[in-house]
């Protein structure tokens, strides 16, 4: 009995953290940002003396500070068929 009050509570508190209808994508953009300008950061303080170290932290620093931007996505976009279909074949040639 003790294990289904636990469950139930926990739940319950789930559904009060996560709200039906909530929108979680400029949490979730918000939190990738912050956390590349954390690892920016931590590359960019990390002492160099080679050529090749200085290119590679160039190189993180920049993929890191600019991050993809998406397009389209798949789904939406219109579905053009770059073969052409053939065309049918008359009654009379069987």
């Amino acid at each position: 009995m003790f294990l289904v009050a636990r469950s139930v509570f926990w739940l319950t508190v789930a559904y009060l953290v996560i709200k039906p209808g909530v929108d979680f994508n400029d949490a979730a953009q918000q939190a990738m940002a912050a956390g590349s300008q954390v690892v920016v950061q931590q590359i960019q303080s990390i002492e160099c003396d080679s050529f090749q170290c200085a290119g590679g932290k160039a190189v993180i620093s920049a993929a890191l500070q600019s991050p993809p931007s998406a397009g389209i996505p798949m789904h939406e976009t219109p579905v053009t068929s770059s073969v052409p279909y053939p065309r049918p074949r008359p009654d009379w040639a069987g």
